[in-house]
């Protein structure tokens, strides 16, 4: 049954060789990874003038420059990644730039912050979504966490399925919002120089007040640079793209940021000459879109491929964290469950932990995470500041071509996220705060699990330099677990005469019926008179306690033997796998004790037919 419905939700398993297949083209690419960053357009605006209007209206002026700050910061980021792909061709990002050029722990800072950051990009994304979908039927806002939690699922299912198919979903939502926006930017730009809109702005560009403060700017400005989260998924995911990987993902990056870079200038445009006012009941862009196309169909369009963009938008962290986390992996600093790859040759383990991660972000904010955004901008420019003010290292050391302008390109971008990351930390240290209480949990943890790797592989290592300590036993002793005299029982006694020099039988009784314990011990030497039976009595009903003890007996008498000593406990195996309530409850709870003794634990496994 299980593997019927896995089938069915995730589809047949791909062969190693098929994994070329499942490579993206850049029109799959940017519908799979620019999602987060485009869906930002949403907010991004509103963000500015929501800041700016807790001064005053004149001060909407601002969200211009402000505004063109944000695209000099894009560019910067933009023209950074692109080098960083080039550069670091095998993925990883910030996290492998920042590794290779400031070092592991400032590296481990990057990863650990984007890992956080691809959570919180699901949960914030899908609380957007959730949210548009419940403004459109408020029937259903009482349901929110419930249907963001749908959402999440179904994400997870079709980044299961594979890159290919999570891709070919995605692009329905993400062209039909980039059709949108471009026609609804088009339009609304046409209106104003044809004098169809008239000028409607608060204040002219310029207009002074003594509301406008160097503090009001930076907060706005902090609050507007959201827009630029999801900018760096494409640098992490270079290994999905078809050849020329890394030709092709810089030319996606450099396609996602000329959208983005339109679609944000554009909107704030629109919104300061049309004159728009933050309100809690109706999004900045949905009153650009009445405002452009009307009440008609076009404006219900819109709002559709809003909603429909917020809810993927999420898909952005299914594709980048995996990968992110792989790398991790690769570097002993994450388990290295997280390197294997599904049926379907996706990192199935980082798509299920994203989506586990999420809805726990989800159930403990009640499905609004707006306090979240400022933490989810700390967690994007931290890593944007260490790379690439990394890459400045990386061309001071390569010295190669037009490095000292590429330098400098870097050197404007790492300027401006190390100051965004200032100003967050400033002015929403009540939102950021948990930021410095999560890195060192996260670095203290792959830490841990690096020097646990480390130890292992120390210890497991083979030198060709020194001959393997091998010990040669004289005999072998086995241990057979006996609960009750049956066939299964009599099988493993069976195998263990086969196997060992010297076998005995362990039962532990109980006080609760001496006669039925008494009567076995008595069958048991009938049937086997040359095993070794031992009755163990438990005054407090304990099977592992006694076990345990008459095990350390044992192997002490076996290692004065120089006997292998091994304890072969019999289960039972269920036609049906619901049947393994049933039974085997004895079984592994002594396994699950005796793995902290230095014995072989073996099983013998008796398959039941009904």
């Amino acid at each position: 049954m299980w593997r019927f419905l896995k089938r069915l939700l995730i589809g047949k398993p791909l062969k190693t060789l098929e994994e070329g297949s499942q490579h993206l083209s850049r029109t799959k690419a940017l519908a799979l990874l620019s999602s987060d960053a485009l869906s930002s357009v949403a907010y991004g605006t509103e963000q500015i003038t929501t800041a700016l209007i807790a001064a005053s209206t004149v001060a909407l002026w601002l969200q211009i420059p402000i505004a063109i700050l944000v695209l000099v910061l894009l560019t910067a980021i933009t023209l950074s990644y692109r080098q960083i792909i080039h550069a670091y061709p095998s993925g990883g990002g910030a996290y492998v730039v920042t590794s290779t050029n400031w070092g592991r722990n400032a590296g481990l800072v990057a990863g650990g912050s984007l890992l956080v950051d691809y959570m919180l990009t699901v949960a914030v994304s899908v609380a957007a979504g959730t949210e548009a979908i419940t403004s459109a039927v408020p029937a259903l806002h009482p349901y929110s966490v419930g249907i963001g939690v749908v959402i999440i699922l179904i994400l997870m299912g079709i980044n299961l399925r594979g890159v290919r198919e999570s891709a070919g979903f995605l692009m329905v939502p993400v062209y039909l919002f980039i059709v949108m926006i471009t026609g609804m930017v088009l339009y609304g730009l046409y209106n104003i120089a044809t004098g169809q809109v008239a000028f409607h702005a608060a204040a002219a560009i310029g207009t002074s007040s003594s509301s406008i403060t160097i503090l009001l700017f930076l907060r706005a400005f902090s609050s507007g640079s959201s827009s630029l989260t999801g900018v760096e998924a494409i640098s992490n995911a270079v290994p999905n793209f078809k050849e020329p990987k890394p030709r092709n993902a810089a030319a996606t990056l450099s396609i996602m940021a000329l959208i983005l870079a339109f679609f944000f200038g554009g909107i704030t445009f629109l919104s300061y000459w049309y004159g728009i006012r933050p309100n809690d009941h109706v999004t900045v862009l949905a009153q650009i879109g009445q405002t452009t196309f009307g009440h008609g169909v076009m404006f219900y369009l819109l709002q559709i491929a809003t909603a429909l963009i917020l809810a993927v938008a999420a898909n952005t962290g299914f594709s980048a964290f995996p990968q992110l986390a792989f790398n991790l992996a690769k570097d002993k600093f994450m388990p290295h469950i997280y390197m294997d790859k599904g049926d379907r040759l996706g990192y199935s383990n980082g798509i299920m932990s994203l989506a586990v991660g999420a809805i726990v972000l989800l159930l403990i904010f009640n499905g609004s995470t707006e306090a979240l955004i400022p933490l989810y901008a700390v967690g994007v420019f931290v890593p944007f500041t260490l790379s690439q003010s990394g890459m400045i290292i990386h061309w001071f050391r390569e010295r190669e071509g037009f490095w000292l302008g590429k330098a400098s390109i870097n050197f404007v971008g790492a300027f401006i996220s190390f100051a965004l990351v200032i100003i967050l930390f400033w002015m929403h240290f009540k939102s950021v705060w948990p930021y410095l209480i999560i890195m060192p949990v996260l670095l203290r943890m792959f830490w841990t699990i690096n020097r646990h790797y480390k130890a292992v592989a120390k210890q497991l290592r083979v030198l060709s330099k020194e001959p393997i300590k091998r010990h040669h036993y004289d005999g072998s002793t086995v241990i057979v677990l006996v609960s009750n005299l049956t066939k299964a029982t009599a099988d493993a006694i069976d195998y263990a005469q086969s196997m060992g020099d010297r076998v005995l039988a362990m039962h532990v009784s109980f006080d609760s019926n001496p006669e039925k314990e008494h009567r076995l011990g008595v069958e048991f030497k009938r049937e086997f008179p040359d095993v070794r039976y031992v009755d163990i009595h438990s005054s407090y009903r304990s099977i592992t306690e006694p076990s345990l003890r008459f095990v350390d007996e044992i192997a002490k008498g076996a290692k004065e033997r120089n006997h292998s000593l091994t304890i072969l406990i019999p289960q039972f195996v269920p036609r049906h796998g619901w049947q393994n309530a049933l039974h085997n409850q004895n079984s592994l709870r002594l396994r699950t004790a005796l793995a902290s003794r230095d014995v072989t634990v073996s099983t013998y496994y008796f398959h039941l037919k009904e």
